[in-house]
């Protein structure tokens, strides 16, 4: 029988609370650190209600066999306290990329990965010429602390980026060039501390304002993109040296070249679709490449598709809730409840479903589209 382990993680939100139930049936243990009292994770793992930065809570967190990562924006005061006492898998190098626009694009660069075309923007003066620069119309995004859309305006003139620029508070932001893509696609890649590589599957994204709104597998791309995808993303966790999980989103151009978007450290919305199709999940990938054990690729084994669940108000303003009895009716439904309270725009749960053929899940997928607002 294997050897209980005890993994910490930073962080105790829906994703934490998916990895914890992922990793009870493998015989380990779950402690987490995150100080919202109302923690998802709670429910079904150990819960430290502290800060961060609590020395009590970063020395519990030293005792387990291994510390992974819920999201990015960890403060950089707990790595510190942690490093050299516990493995933390992501590591505080990756993290420090993968957080920051900047340096996470000039890093995928410097990886032989591809990237649309982008410009630095740290000060006033680097707006000049800048939208020129990456072909006249743009995206500016903060380089810290944006996601779901947060921190980004579109702009399509110097007048626009001065604007935008100002009203994102004058802060360092990325000015990323737009380009013609046919779709969003993303990939996950594990890779164990002695360098074992394993894959997620490649998943078809569809975002609405700014918030992932639908997944699919398998993705309907040319033929070798899924190849493409993984050989960038196995350049990306090499140089990086990812110990743990990583997701990468890219744009897939007209004749399927591939460019990367973003890079999550860690398990991603758009792999929850893994929890119901048949094989391991992304969850218990990254259980399992941030402890060491052996690992093998996640690719889902029937069609499968997830729609997000958030937060929408109705004219007014009181939440408009999915139909429950409808999406239980409908064949091949599993929910995932988050136990969040209600807030606009946030993420809730989601709904995963399966069917036996890609074309049946579409069509079932446009139906249960209809019953999540």
């Amino acid at each position: 029988m294997t050897p209980l382990a005890h993994l910490g993680i930073l962080g105790g939100g829906q994703l934490a609370q998916m990895l914890a139930l992922a990793a009870l049936p493998l015989g380990v243990r779950v402690t987490v650190l995150e100080p919202d009292a109302q923690a998802p994770a709670r429910r079904c793992a150990d819960h430290i209600h502290a800060p961060y930065t609590d020395p009590a809570g970063l020395d519990a967190l030293a005792a387990c066999d291994a510390v992974t990562l819920e999201f990015e924006n960890v403060p950089v005061a707990a790595l510190d306290a942690l490093r050299g006492r516990v493995p933390v898998r992501p590591g505080a190098g990756l993290l420090d990329r993968s957080k920051h626009r900047a340096r996470e694009k000039q890093a995928l660069r410097a990886a032989g990965a591809r990237t649309a075309p982008f410009v630095v923007i740290e000060d006033a003066a680097a707006l000049q010429g800048a939208l020129r620069a990456v072909g006249g119309h743009g995206i500016l995004k903060t380089s810290e602390l944006g996601y779901d859309g947060k921190g980004q305006r579109r702009v399509a003139s110097d007048h626009d980026l001065g604007t935008a620029w100002e009203g994102l508070g004058g802060v360092p932001c990325v000015l990323e060039g737009l380009v013609p893509f046919e779709r969003e696609v993303s990939l996950g890649v594990a890779r164990t501390p002695d360098g074992r590589v394993a894959f997620g599957p490649l998943v078809e994204n569809v975002h609405r304002d700014g918030i992932l709104r639908t997944s699919v597998f398998p993705a309907e791309v040319p033929d070798g993109v899924e190849a493409a995808a993984r050989e960038q993303a196995r350049a990306v966790a090499d140089a990086w040296g990812l110990e743990g999980l990583m997701t990468l989103e890219f744009f897939q151009l007209p004749g399927g070249e591939l460019l990367v978007n973003e890079v999550a450290p860690r398990v991603h919305n758009s792999g929850h679709l893994t929890q119901d199709g048949g094989g391991i999940s992304q969850f218990e990938a990254q259980v399992r490449a941030v402890l060491g054990r052996p690992i093998t690729d996640w690719r889902p084994l029937h069609p499968c598709a997830m729609v997000n669940v958030v937060g929408v108000a109705g004219p007014d303003g009181t939440p408009l809730e999915p139909d429950w009895a409808g999406i239980d009716a409908l064949e091949g439904t599993h929910v995932h409840l988050y136990h969040k309270d209600w807030r606009a725009g946030r993420k809730l749960g989601h709904v995963n479903l399966v069917a036996p053929d890609a074309a049946l899940l579409r069509a079932r997928l446009t139906s249960l589209e209809a019953l999540v607002p």
